[in-house]
């Protein structure tokens, strides 16, 4: 008894004499007390077992990283890969800046405001209003004229079409992007024109009580025939995209909405479309920056007058690259250089609305993370 009771104190002490028991290491067994075949409680522990806390469930220490490998080969070339992007934005937009200041100081008007192009007189005298006006109301025609007829053409072919359907209409659809912008600049010259022609007589006829339809004429080549050749040049990349998006919405939302009663609209409301809402607006960015960026068919389609006018259907129009591509080859050391400055305003446009767009995906992304 008195054995047992001193035993029993020195564990609840934690003194020297705690029994074996609690110096075997963590998943040895207590009753038995057999350690690596040695019978008995007060067995030797292991060297393993102390430097390894015991390798049966204890907290051993975890294996070493390899110091290289495929993973770390990976990270380093997406990193590099990364980081070259961000310099060789850096140099384009110092190279840029060079070019463009000293033109910039030779200027007689303001170059935010001023809407007149004479870079190659003396004195220069050149403004980048009027064609960052017609660059911005040229793709805005074609936004508002592409984007719905591309999701109404992704929706059908992602969930209304048959499957040969949709296949063969949709490998129509990626081969019209590979149409050079030469050749819908030619088109839209020689074929289109008379259309338009036509449709903005009308549109002048009846609606000219609206500022983007008034005016006497001369029609044809204006702002609404270079916005619908972009249309139809930015209409496969909305497609494609979006089509590929819808296609992704996972099966258990569909067949939820349809299980709560839904028609084959009402899921596509309520389930494809707010699923595929970040993708569509990176399509639809994705366009939007080919046609701020377009240059041959514009330059073909665009009567080149340099005005801020709501009149999108008569003759007149220019934008940024148009009148870089018209004007560079005649231009002179100051006019390249003006030329170039108005590359630059064209390269912050394009930059502000790719930064817009990331922040609008960016909102979006919890949807879709807890969508998926």
């Amino acid at each position: 008894m008195a054995d047992r009771h001193s035993r029993s104190a020195d564990v609840s002490t934690g003194g020297p004499g705690v029994t074996s028991s609690h110096a075997r290491p963590a998943g040895a067994t207590a009753s038995t007390g057999v350690l690596d075949g040695q019978p008995g409680g007060n067995a030797p522990v292991p060297p393993d077992f102390r430097t390894n806390g015991g390798g049966l469930g204890g907290g051993g220490a975890l294996p070493r990283r390899k110091g290289f490998g495929a993973e770390s080969m990976f990270r380093g070339l997406t990193l590099a890969a990364g980081t070259m992007v961000l310099v060789i934005i850096v140099a384009i937009t110092v190279f840029l800046i060079a070019k463009a200041v000293p033109a910039l100081r030779a200027d007689d008007a303001n170059f935010l405001t001023e809407t007149d192009w004479f870079a190659n007189e003396s004195p220069p005298r050149f403004g980048i209003a009027a064609l960052a006006y017609g660059t911005v109301i040229s793709a805005v025609i074609a936004l508002a004229v592409a984007v719905p007829i591309a999701l109404g053409i992704a929706l059908y072919l992602s969930h209304y079409a048959h499957q040969r359907i949709a296949t063969a209409l949709g490998f129509m659809i990626d081969l019209l992007a590979a149409v050079p912008s030469v050749v819908f600049g030619l088109w839209g010259l020689i074929v289109f024109v008379e259309p338009v022609r036509d449709f903005s007589v009308w549109l002048n006829k009846y609606f000219s009580w609206i500022p983007l339809f008034g005016g006497d004429g001369p029609f044809g080549r204006s702002l609404m025939l270079g916005g619908l050749v972009l249309a139809i040049m930015v209409l496969p990349i909305i497609t494609s995209l979006s089509r590929e998006v819808f296609m992704q919405t996972p099966t258990a939302n569909e067949e939820a909405a349809l299980a709560l009663g839904s028609t084959k609209w009402e899921m596509i409301r309520t389930a494809v479309l707010p699923y595929g809402r970040p993708g569509v607006i990176a399509s639809v960015m994705l366009g939007l920056g080919r046609a701020l960026g377009e240059t041959i068919a514009l330059a073909m389609t665009l009567g080149f007058i340099n005005e801020i006018s709501p009149n999108i259907i008569k003759n007149g129009g220019n934008t940024i690259a148009a009148n870089i591509a018209n004007g560079f080859g005649e231009a002179g050391e100051l006019g390249r250089g003006a030329l170039i400055a108005s590359g630059l305003v064209l390269f912050t446009i394009t930059l502000i609305v790719n930064m817009i767009a990331r922040a609008i995906i960016y909102r979006r992304r919890e949807f879709t993370e807890s969508a998926a």
